[in-house]
């Protein structure tokens, strides 16, 4: 994935407004939950992007992660699911694989319409508006690397709202998601400004996604990983891009401003230490693919524990096949 140099242009200078503690929403509101992001901020950077006239050109990367949902990937038809939710869908880029659907629009304007049979539900993840087993299958396309809470977010929003036998996957940025502009961006203002804040957005290990999908009480669960490399121009070019995603840094720690000097520093080590020959800085996005079974007497259950007849050491009488190789 090679972006043109000629096809940017610079706007990390863009002013964005803040909600601080005092607003109520904010770290300090004493809400008891993890609140690591400022969802207010999210929703305006997400509204912002998606009135973009120009913007069918950052989304490169959703087009990528829209071939993890097919049913290659898992080994599912998900056109067999009647009824299905799609969380924080945006512009519905999964909308194809499915059947019937219900669009639930996480802050941010639809930027296009799908032509199979859609309801948009302007709603927020961490709070979901639907019935106790109401959903076949819920999706989610890079939007839940940005929820406060994911393990609550799991097990008594997603897997409250699916039916029994109901299925969820779902697909998020993974912990090593930008190292480099991570890694850039501390040794540049940890020498000029002698300390480093974050400056990218905490992530979810993909260590880490097995046990909380098995907290949430999912079964039959399968975690993938996918790394996608893209190349750009230089740094300037990258925070742009995320940008025009939605896809800005919105935690509450973050510094709204860096310094010039700073950020001058952050190219140079970025291009010294990971760019390529021609010139061009690689940017890699982990995506975490993730899928889960809302549990139903159905499914197939491991056996017993101390219920095997047939002990491993066994498998070496078992005679070979007549004409089988002996070598």
């Amino acid at each position: 994935h090679r972006r043109p140099a000629s096809s940017w242009t610079t706007c990390w200078g863009r002013a964005q407004a803040r909600s601080g503690p005092g607003s109520g929403s904010g770290p300090g509101s004493g809400s008891g939950s993890m609140n690591v992001f400022n969802r207010e901020m999210k929703r305006r950077q997400k509204n912002w992007a998606a009135v973009l006239q120009d913007g069918h050109q950052y989304d490169y990367l959703r087009e990528e992660v829209k071939l993890g949902f097919g049913s290659v990937r898992f080994g599912i038809q998900v056109r067999s699911f009647p009824l299905v939710l799609d969380l924080g869908g945006g512009k519905s880029y999964i909308a194809e694989h499915l059947s019937k659907f219900i669009l639930c629009v996480v802050f941010q304007k639809l930027g296009r319409r799908s032509d199979i049979p859609t309801r948009s539900v302007v709603a927020d993840e961490e709070f979901l508006p639907f019935r106790e087993n109401s959903f076949h299958l819920v999706v989610s396309s890079l939007s839940l690397h940005w929820i406060n809470d994911l393990p609550r977010v799991l097990s008594e929003q997603i897997h409250r709202v699916l039916k029994p036998d109901g299925v969820f996957i779902g697909a998020m940025a993974g912990g090593d998601t930008l190292y480099e502009l991570r890694c850039s961006l501390q040794l540049a203002q940890s020498e000029r400004e002698g300390g480093f804040s974050p400056h990218v957005s905490p992530y979810t290990a993909v260590t880490d996604l097995g046990n909380l999908l098995g907290r949430a009480r999912f079964n039959m669960l399968t975690v993938d990983v996918d790394d996608v490399q893209v190349h750009y121009p230089g740094i300037m070019e990258l925070m742009t891009d995320l940008q025009g995603m939605g896809e800005s840094n919105c935690a509450w720690n973050r510094r709204s401003m860096l310094h010039r000097d700073t950020m001058l520093a952050a190219a140079a080590v970025y291009k010294e230490m990971y760019g390529n020959p021609d010139g061009s800085v690689p940017a890699t996005f982990q995506i975490l693919y993730m899928i889960g079974w809302k549990p139903h007497e159905s499914q197939a259950k491991p056996a017993r524990r101390g219920s095997a007849t047939v002990s491993f050491r066994d498998l070496a009488k078992v005679s070979r096949p007549d004409g089988a190789d002996q070598s």
